[in-house]
């Protein structure tokens, strides 16, 4: 059985500045070759939720397991990643160049508190499904009060 490699960390490295950020943006409409670094593209996803679970859908056709990371922390899911170019044919021009290649990356923030010992991560067909389970904030603890 093959799995998908999670890490549990405390916090996340602070993503790249805004501004950066809108500029790359910019040039990357008018040409999706054009860019001003090395960046990283942000695979489709959906969050849903249960009142059990968390759900999350990531679109990343063509993406290797074995090169996909993920990193849950008590807040955040990272998904992160490469997809390596397709190879084109001897001679060949690109005429439309839409799918995005190269390093990945996703952050979401969590919208409620999760167990971190009840995760779970599949991959099939070219999306990833993460189940992350709720903690129950609800439960009352009944507390023995002793002498002493």
């Amino acid at each position: 059985m093959d799995y998908i490699k999670i890490r549990f960390i405390s916090d996340f490295d602070q993503i790249d500045s805004e501004v950066e950020k809108t500029i790359d943006g910019m040039f990357r409409s008018i040409s999706p070759m054009f860019m001003l670094s090395a960046r990283k593209w942000k695979p489709q996803m959906d969050i849903y939720e249960t009142p059990d679970q968390i759900l999350i859908l990531a679109e990343i056709a063509g993406v290797k397991k074995e090169d996909l990371e993920l990193e849950i922390s008590n807040k955040a899911v990272r998904i992160y990643g490469i997809r390596a170019e397709f190879p084109r044919g001897e001679n060949a021009k690109y005429r439309l160049a839409e799918i995005q290649y190269g390093r990945f990356e996703r952050i979401l923030y969590l919208p409620a508190p999760i167990d971190p010992e009840v995760v779970s991560a599949s991959y099939s067909n070219g999306f990833l499904q993460i189940r992350l389970a709720k903690l129950s904030l609800d439960k009352i603890r009944k507390i023995d009060i002793t002498h002493g």
